[in-house]
């Protein structure tokens, strides 16, 4: 198996994309070997090491591509290291990050994964709902560097 990660996101309106660019990127910083795709382009995932997944959720889904990624790379998944990120709310509200991580949870239910982070989206413009950037760069980076450890190849004993 190659030493690659993984870095596969969908996106709506280019926010997960920026995301994902910043997570490959700590982990390349970090010495990982990294590929960075759009998740409907990914076909295989025979030659990956270790996959990180994200994706908005939106209106209480998670984004189709993601839903349809998680479907067909089910076997795949289970055999190697996974860690998720989500976006949304489009808020602050703790009762409304806390939804989301239910949904998120709900749709994560089938695959068991062992890391999740949930950074905030900018508002939809299709629901008139005033557009903001709650994404926590600083967070995201940690987020990322922190999973260099669990990410890496097992050394030899």
């Amino acid at each position: 198996m190659s030493a690659s990660i993984l870095v596969a996101y969908a996106t709506r309106y280019g926010s997960t994309q920026q995301v994902a660019e910043a997570i490959a990127a700590t982990l390349r910083e970090c010495g990982l070997e990294v590929d960075l795709q759009p998740m409907r382009k990914v076909r295989i995932l025979e030659g990956y090491r270790a996959v990180v997944l994200g994706a908005p959720v939106y209106i209480g889904s998670w984004h189709k591509d993601a839903q349809r990624f998680l479907s067909q790379h089910r076997q795949a998944l289970t055999e190697r290291p996974v860690a998720i990120f989500a976006l949304g709310p489009t808020h602050t509200d703790e009762k409304e990050r806390q939804g989301s991580r239910a949904q998120l949870d709900k749709e994560l239910a089938k695959l068991r994964f062992p890391d999740n982070l949930i950074a905030r989206l900018p508002a939809s413009p299709l629901y008139n709902a005033p557009a903001s950037d709650l994404r926590d760069w600083t967070a995201i980076r940690a987020w990322a560097s922190n999973l260099v450890a669990k990410l890496q190849p097992a050394l030899p004993k």
